[in-house]
Order: C-alpha cells, then structure tokens, then sequence
C-alpha cells in the first residue's frame, strides 16, 4: 500500500481540523517556520514531535501508523484480531458486557460497523432480516435501512435514517476513513418505501429507533460504549452499542420475551 507524503498528511489533517499552520504550531508549541518545513518536506520530525502533532490534531491510531510510516519511523501501534490469543483477555470482556446487557439487545462493531459479536436478546432485531444480510460480515447499518433489512419494521424510519447517515457524517469527519465514506454513501441511495408515522416526542432527548416486530411495537433508546485507553488499533475502533427499553411497555415486553425462551 502506498503512503502519501508526510507533508500532505499532516496538511490533510491540519485542515480538517480547520487549524491554521499558526493554530498548530502554537498548540504543539513549535514555530510556524518549522512546521512549515515539516509540511513542506524540507524538515524531517522526530517520533515524539508526530506524536505531539496528531494528539493536537486528534489523529486516530491508525492514520498515526500511517504518518510514522511517512516519517521513516516503526508503526507505534499494533492491530491484532479479536479472535487472536493476545486479545482473550479483551474480548471476554466484550462478551461480558454483552451478555450482562440481557434481556436487551447489544452488540459490538467495528470501525466500519460490521458486526463483531452480539447478545442472544440481538434475535429481536434480525428475525425478520433477510439472510443474505445476515451473511458475514454483517453490518448492522446496511440491516438497519436496507429494503430487506429493518427499513420495513421501522416506525420512525426518516428520523432513524436522518441519525445515522448524521452519526456516519460524524465519524467520517474525526477519521478520513474511506470506507466509510463508502458505506454512507451506499445508505443514502436506498429507496425504500418505509413507515413514518411516529416522528417521537417533538422534546425528545434522545432519537428513539421504533420497531414493529412480531411480538409487538417496540422501542428503543441506545448507548455507545468505547475502551478508554486502547493501545491497539482493533480495540481503538471496537464500539459496543446496548439498546435500552425506552419506556415500560417495552421493558416489559423484551423481559417477557426472554422468560419465555
């Protein structure tokens, strides 16, 4: 794979982060000169001074490998897979906060938002999935607004689908990723023809994801869960994403599903 020119990088960067040349160099407390050398290619910088660099910029872990590769310098951060030996210990944890969340769904993604592991109460979100999107790797943003997906079952389709491509937007701007940028992409070309007849309260404090399954109409708010000080680039883009029972009804119905199996 090739890398594109530190300079470039770090420009890249600098302005996605909507920062002048003089913005940086004061944060990182280095001269404008300098940095423009840097951007330049006239100047090479140490190891620690990229560092200082992306943690001004908020450079994920893996776009850091990819600036100390361009710099000449070893990648600082490992990507081990979360089946491998090194990463037991990791992903019981994952399991654990996955299987503590029943009788509620949750699962955990990675960067691109495919499907790494999920909880048995997940069941309730896929039954009616059609299998070809269950295929691995299942990315749970294409079941959530494919016509063959959810789409159909969502109440507050426009709403949900406005939050995610929102959330997509998000995360394409903090990580430059392409695939990403892919996968947004692909979602905003849907056509289905989907429910909308609840939009949720106008006050609403949260975007609910409102589902008419077999069982009955159920909804849901969810929460994000990320590792706090990852050092490995799998664990750094690992989320785990719990759905919650927005109101007592649901609560009721999801625990009456569960006592039921």
């Amino acid at each position: 794979m090739q890398v594109a020119p530190l300079g470039e990088q770090l420009r890249e960067w600098r302005t996605r982060r909507r920062m002048s040349q003089m913005d940086l160099a004061l944060d990182t407390e280095i001269s404008t000169r300098h940095l423009s050398f840097i951007e330049t290619g006239r100047s090479r910088p140490s190891a620690a001074m990229l560092q200082r660099l992306a943690d001004c910029l908020d450079v994920p872990h893996r776009a850091r490998n990819a600036l100390l590769l361009a710099a000449g310098y070893a990648p600082d951060y490992q990507e081990r897979a979360l089946d491998s030996a090194e990463m037991d210990g990791m992903r019981a944890i994952v399991e654990h906060v996955l299987k503590g969340h029943e009788p509620y769904p949750a699962l955990a993604v990675d960067r691109h938002w495919n499907m790494v592991a999920a909880n048995d109460a997940i069941a309730i979100l896929i039954e009616q999935v059609s299998p070809a999107l269950l295929t691995p790797p299942v990315n749970v943003l294409r079941i959530a607004l494919h016509p063959d997906g959810l789409a159909p079952q969502i109440v507050n389709y426009a709403m949900w689908r406005a939050h995610i491509l929102h959330r997509l937007d998000l995360q394409i701007e903090a990580s430059a990723d392409a695939g990403l940028v892919a996968l947004r992409e692909e979602l905003a070309g849907y056509a289905v023809e989907a429910n909308d007849n609840d939009g949720g309260p106008v006050n609403s404090i949260a975007v609910p994801l409102v589902l008419d399954t077999i069982a009955g109409r159920i909804s849901f708010v969810s929460t994000v869960t990320i590792f706090g000080t990852p050092v490995d680039i799998t664990l750094s883009e690992l989320a785990i994403e719990a759905f919650f029972p927005a109101d007592a009804a649901s609560a009721a119905l999801l625990r009456g599903l569960a006592g039921s199996q």
